[in-house]
């Protein structure tokens, strides 16, 4: 008689995930992201309406990116414990609630305390579906679920200030507020009805042993890298896209509100080159494109020094693609590197990730104080030096030569 098939054999979908699903996952990259900076496109509107000052609106926009860095591990462990699918739709919905409370605030601090309550949502869906499709695909059909859902980061993050922006010149801004919370409550609807359930998740519900794997995780060298590297991604990132508005807005481009919004148009090119990163990863391996992209990255900041406007977007279009690519490698490594707590491992990748995005706007804020925009770039371009500098030395190439068509590099 013939051999039995092996126990993984009726999983299919591991290796050829239908156009529904991939595109789900790109809606679910949307719908995680689609609030976590849409205020940026309307805090003048904001500042003028709750009487705030300049620092407490900007703190409206670091709430939320402060509690993704705070809760992200402990995310990672819950759903290590309980489970994947069920979470991510019941994140995808809470997202929602703060949108729609949103509708009634009156004070600055009350839109603050919301936004930081919509950030402790955000890991329940990017933390756990990193780990749902490191599970549930392997090989290049998780490279491409991979790709689709870091587009859909990448599309949610413009849609949410384009969106927002857009809707308060048709109505005031809390109504509009209340479009995106029901745009997620629509999305939760649709996780819930495609997402298939997890068919190769094994629930870990002993804190001891939760522990060792957070000490085994925290001794693992390729995650050390992935998470110092993600620092430095998120750091020049936001330092680019919160001070070059202040450059732009200064002589001689005097740049106004709405010509600043629709510089963020530059992320709609990383959602059409993030997908060629499923083609380019397979093919160079993830540790050999993240030096190129983070290369190409660091080249785009240098560029916002030329004196033309339009050189500036070119260079911040240059920029920003570096780091989307750098992004879906990144997070494909850690899938093919990371075998136990995966969704802790994530946790822990987005906690240095998000960590580096606040000490961007943080310490990028002194370097523009005392140097301008130049003094800002010299900043951005050492800490992506650094980052380049990790992956090369610390980012270890395939386990053997015989999986190199398979894991990423």
């Amino acid at each position: 008689m013939p051999a039995a098939p092996p126990p993984a054999q009726p999983a299919d979908h591991r290796h050829r995930p239908g156009l529904l699903l991939v595109l789900t996952f790109g809606l679910v990259g949307v719908f995680a992201f689609l609030q976590v900076y849409s205020v940026q496109s309307i805090l003048p509107d904001l500042q003028r309406d709750l009487n705030a000052t300049v620092v407490e609106i900007g703190t409206a926009v670091g709430a939320t990116v402060l509690a993704v860095a705070l809760i992200s591990p402990f995310m990672g462990m819950a759903s290590d414990a309980l489970g994947r699918k069920w979470m991510v739709v019941t994140c995808v919905f809470a997202l929602a609630v703060p949108s729609l409370l949103i509708t009634q605030v009156q004070t600055v601090h009350g839109l603050v305390l919301l936004r930081f309550l919509q950030g402790l949502a955000v890991p329940g869906v990017t933390v756990v579906t990193i780990a749902y499709i490191g599970e549930e695909f392997r090989g290049p059909a998780m490279v491409r679920v991979m790709t689709m859902y870091i587009t859909g980061n990448v599309l949610g993050g413009f849609l949410g200030r384009f969106l927002l922006g857009h809707l308060t010149e048709l109505m005031a801004w809390r109504p509009a507020f209340a479009v995106l919370g029901l745009l997620n409550l629509a999305g939760a609807v649709l996780v819930w009805r495609v997402l298939p359930p997890s068919r190769h998740f094994v629930p870990n519900t002993r804190v001891d042993e939760t522990l060792r794997t957070l000490r085994e995780l925290l001794r693992h060298p390729g995650l050390q890298a992935a998470c110092a590297l993600g620092f430095t991604v998120l750091f020049a990132q936001v330092g680019m896209f919160t001070f070059v508005n202040f450059h732009l807005a200064a002589a001689p481009y005097r740049f106004n509100a709405a010509q600043l919004a629709n510089v963020f148009a530059v992320y709609l090119v990383g959602v059409a080159v993030t997908p060629l990163a499923g083609r380019l990863i397979p093919r160079l391996g993830a540790r050999r494109t993240i030096l190129l992209s983070v290369l190409a990255s660091a080249l785009g900041v240098l560029l916002t020094l030329l004196p033309s406007a339009a050189g500036i977007v070119a260079a911040l279009t240059l920029a920003s693609c570096g780091v989307f690519i750098t992004q879906s490698a990144t997070v494909s490594f850690i899938a093919n590197r990371v075998t136990q707590g995966r969704s802790l491992a994530s946790g822990l990748y987005y906690t240095a990730y998000y960590s580096g995005g606040f000490a961007g706007a943080w310490l990028g804020g002194f370097a523009y104080a005392h140097g301008g925009w130049p003094g800002t770039v010299a900043l951005l371009v050492a800490t992506q030096a650094l980052g380049w500098i990790v992956a090369w030395r610390f980012m270890p190439p395939p386990l053997r030569p015989a999986a190199a068509g398979s894991e990423p590099r």
